[in-house]
């Protein structure tokens, strides 16, 4: 059975949006191989409507501009849970009807991990059914002031914190699990 990761980058004060705007100066090669490391043990991707309009739009354009990375990141199968999308043109597939009943089922299925990518609407479900199997999130060492928040609006979770890395620029990452 494969887990499902989520991989969420959020500033100190909570807020998740725009992080290409806070986050970029903290970017280095100790950020990008764990973040590599979390790649590579992924078969797909889970992503909300949102994050993953956002990275059909940079991800293709980054492998024509030479990013040695992006070729793998447009190759891996992705799964988009969107009650608007109608069609997906980057490698994925549209999860149609019950969303946690067909992410359990991918969760069922052999091969790597499915990584996800961003925290939104998607994850009320995903928390709700208890599918999530690990948290990564990455805290920056940025207070951004005002911004979409973290689980804003969500209903009470216990997790368990099962691991920290911290890196060189003050970013510390933080996996939990369920309790």
């Amino acid at each position: 059975m494969r887990k499902l990761i989520e991989s969420t980058f959020v500033t100190l004060d909570g807020v998740i949006d725009q992080p290409h705007k806070w986050g970029s100066p903290y970017w280095d090669d100790e950020h990008t191989a764990y973040g590599n490391a979390l790649f590579a043990r992924s078969g797909a991707l889970l992503l909300g409507r949102v994050t993953y309009e956002a990275f059909a739009q940079a991800w293709p354009a980054m492998e024509a501009a030479g990013d040695k990375d992006a070729a793998a990141m447009n190759a891996l199968p992705k799964y988009v849970a969107s009650t608007t999308l109608t069609e997906a043109t980057w490698n994925a597939t549209i999860i149609q009807g019950d969303v946690a009943a067909e992410v359990a089922r991918l969760k069922e299925q052999p091969g790597g991990d499915l990584l996800k990518y961003g925290t939104g609407e998607l994850d009320r479900t995903l928390l709700e059914h208890r599918l999530v199997d690990e948290y990564h999130f990455w805290m920056f060492p940025v207070v951004a002031g005002s911004g979409q928040r973290l689980f804003d609006g969500f209903d009470l979770t216990h997790l368990q914190l099962t691991g920290s890395t911290r890196f060189a620029s003050g970013i510390v990452v933080l996996v939990y699990e369920p309790k």
